[in-house]
């Protein structure tokens, strides 16, 4: 068992996937622990970072960087803005359940032990990828031919929460 271990960290791409899986998952985790709003986006922009670095692993160029510019750019300053529009109250309230911390920490470990034992008793089977030669081109084949209909309704998706933005935004100005 710890002869796999050794064999995993030994290769370097393994053990950069492995901190970017560690700060992806750990920014989510602090995401839905902290009180702060503004801790809370520095969180999630810190699982979006993450998981552009996991894109450029896989080869994925391109959707690494509309990661970081849609998710960790645009919606973290989107984030931001509604902060800012809104208002708050001034002292966040204390946690009134001191075990949830603990009761926390014990899922997470035996979340990761049950992942861990599991990944280590399974065999995955070995076979080529052969990776497209442009993919930018590929992924604009399968978005504007196969899933173009998603990607519309994505759109007007988008456009309605906007709006809806921007309703609630006037609202609270009245």
């Amino acid at each position: 068992m710890l002869a796999n271990i050794a064999d995993f960290f030994s290769s370097g791409a393994n053990l950069v996937f492995f901190l970017f899986a560690l700060f992806a998952i750990g920014g989510a985790i602090f995401m839905i622990s902290f009180t702060k709003v503004v801790s809370m986006v520095v969180s999630v922009a810190v699982t979006f970072l993450s998981l552009a670095g996991l894109y450029v692993l896989l080869e994925a160029e391109f959707l690494a960087m509309a990661q970081v510019l849609i998710y960790a750019g645009g919606i973290s300053i989107l984030m931001i803005f509604g902060i800012m529009m809104t208002r708050h109250q001034g002292e966040e309230e204390e946690s009134k359940q001191p075990w949830y911390s603990r009761l926390l920490w014990i899922g997470i470990i035996g979340l990761f032990g049950i992942l861990f034992y599991v990944f280590q008793k399974t065999t995955f089977p070995q076979t080529e990828f052969k990776a497209p030669e442009d993919n930018t081109l590929e992924i604009g084949k399968l978005l504007f031919n196969q899933h173009v209909i998603p990607f519309e309704l994505m759109s007007v998706l988008l456009t309605v929460a906007f709006i809806g933005a921007i309703v609630l935004a006037k609202r609270e100005e009245e």
